[in-house]
């Protein structure tokens, strides 16, 4: 019933700026925890940054503090992740997240998962 949809993913050089967003349907996304995890090609799933269901709090990935802010619109079922000072150690496969508990967290145990929008920095 919940679906998750990401998109603003795309090739972008280095320096450059991309806003991913994610958008909840079937459920009202107020009640969620949120976060946004990469995956490269080779490696685990990666935390990003997380944001508690009334904003306020926010978590980063050190790899990406003070470059990326992640917010949340609830009125409008909106998560976003804006991303800045691009890198090419940036280019993964982004995905939305979303923890019915409330809790955020930084491992992979989330309940709904977006498709995920490729990111990829590049000269």
């Amino acid at each position: 019933q919940v679906q998750l949809v990401e998109s603003g993913g795309g090739l972008v050089q280095p320096g450059d700026s991309l806003r991913l967003s994610c958008a909840m349907s079937g459920r009202t996304i107020s009640t969620y925890a949120m976060a946004w995890f990469r995956q490269a090609p080779g490696k685990e799933r990666e935390f990003v940054s997380g944001i508690r269901r009334t904003g306020g709090s926010t978590v980063y990935a050190d790899s990406v503090k003070g470059r990326f802010t992640i917010s949340r619109d609830n009125a409008k079922n909106m998560v976003y992740l804006q991303m800045n000072s691009l890198k090419p150690e940036d280019t993964a496969v982004y995905y939305c997240a979303a923890r019915g508990s409330g809790v955020l967290i930084t491992t992979p145990q989330y309940d709904y998962w977006g498709q995920g929008t490729q990111v990829t920095v590049s000269s």
